[in-house]
């Protein structure tokens, strides 16, 4: 029967009451019978059937608190620790919680791509290191980044704004003793932390909570919270244009900010080099790195800005909540608190402050470090999440391209 001798009477009948009612519930069969199938409706309905175990139906373990556990929990339920497969709407995911598999995952060039959420690509992340695609741009930027701002005589050469920072940090606690009485430390460690970023970033400080640096702050908080929000829209293409939680409006409210923002920094420092000159690698901060690479790597405007922005954003909360894990569990553990204080006063007396130079000599700190690292990951899941660029294997298992592959580093490491 070929389309153009139907019957349209028999066309008819699907759009009858009893015809849709039929429709809507094979319809509705259908996708049950593919939501109860190992790994849920999105691997079911992929070319390739999963043969990696996991569980049936939609996980949504990432619309509630502390996924990371939630998915260890479930796949030491199914024990499936190596490789579990699971749907998000239509969305493929594999996740390890075994080192073997994660070396695979982490170590592969077939998953050289990070997915990129609504948000991440609203806010221009896409355009920046973390999150372009695997290719040209992207090596261009990892060479510049690992050139010109991590190269460790760079580093080294910050050390006194880094000690300068800490002062401020000090002194806005003590300013809050004297004033209030108690200190909100995670808030002191987060700002402490930005500035530490837009001194290497954009060769200035801000102030606690006065003008642009309340903005900033204003600006980096948002944006966690979008990249941060679980996004129906990322899973479920049918609804996306909705935008039913405003992730796209308040995504696109933030962007124009953060164009203003960034763009009149970027407006200082090319105004100062037409009045100055420009300044060398090791005396410019990274916009003017930038602003000296343009012609060269063929940067917009717009690129600038999605790099410079994710610096700061990436680099911000990171940091700042490994500290406050560091000085919780020291809290907790007084006798560890006790040893580390008695090492600094060895090793660098009460009459100066800490510098770089004295980080070697100060193993147990080290230590402390490493351990809160390796029971507090930061990002323990979407800091590890690959995207397959093309099919694969991990072990023996077939990985369709396409499949977002996840590392659950709080599994992995042991308790």
């Amino acid at each position: 029967m070929t389309p153009s001798n139907i019957d349209p009477a028999f066309i008819l009948l699907f759009f009858s009451n009893g015809g849709l009612c039929h429709v809507l519930s094979l319809a509705l069969i259908a996708l049950l019978v593919f939501s109860l199938s190992p790994g849920g409706i999105a691997w079911a309905s992929s070319r390739s059937h999963s043969r990696i175990p996991g569980p049936s139906g939609i996980v949504l373990a990432f619309s509630g608190t502390l996924p990371h556990r939630v998915l260890a929990k479930l796949s030491s339920s199914l024990q499936v620790a190596y490789l579990m497969a699971f749907s998000i709407g239509f969305t493929r995911f594999i996740i390890s919680s075994h080192p073997e598999s994660a070396k695979e995952i982490l170590n592969s060039s077939a998953f050289a791509d990070r997915p990129i959420k609504e948000s991440a690509y609203e806010l221009l992340f896409h355009r920046a290191m973390g999150f372009a695609p695997f290719g040209e741009y992207w090596r261009n930027l990892r060479r510049i980044s690992a050139t010109y701002l991590f190269n460790p005589k760079r580093i080294s050469a910050q050390g006194g704004l880094r000690m300068e920072i800490g002062a401020q940090m000090m002194d806005e606690i003590e300013a809050l003793c004297r004033r209030d009485g108690k200190v909100e430390v995670k808030r002191v460690l987060h700002l402490g932390s930005l500035n530490s970023i837009m001194m290497c970033v954009f060769g200035k400080k801000y102030e606690f909570g006065e003008g642009e640096g309340m903005e900033l702050e204003e600006l980096v908080k948002e944006g966690y919270e979008l990249l941060g929000v679980f996004n129906w829209s990322d899973h479920l293409p049918l609804i996306g244009w909705m935008d039913l939680q405003g992730v796209r409006r308040r995504c696109r409210a933030l962007v124009k900010r953060v164009n203003v923002f960034v763009g009149r920094i970027i407006e200082e420092h090319k105004e100062r080099r037409r009045i100055m000159g420009a300044l060398d690698a090791m005396n410019g901060d990274f916009v003017d790195i930038l602003l000296d690479l343009q012609l060269d790597e063929k940067l917009s405007d717009s690129d600038i800005i999605a790099v410079l922005w994710e610096m700061i954003f990436r680099g911000t909360d990171t940091v700042a909540i490994l500290l406050e894990w560091i000085l919780a569990r020291m809290v907790l553990h007084p006798e560890i608190q006790s040893k580390a204080q008695a090492e600094i006063d060895i090793i660098v007396g009460s009459s100066r402050s800490v510098s770089d130079s004295d980080i070697p000599k100060l193993h147990y700190l080290q230590s402390i470090v490493k351990e809160c690292l390796r029971l507090h990951p930061p990002g323990p899941l979407l800091s590890w999440a690959r995207l397959a660029i093309h099919d694969a294997y991990i072990g023996d298992n077939f990985i369709p391209a396409g499949t977002t592959a996840m590392v659950n580093m709080w599994a992995i490491t042991p308790r």
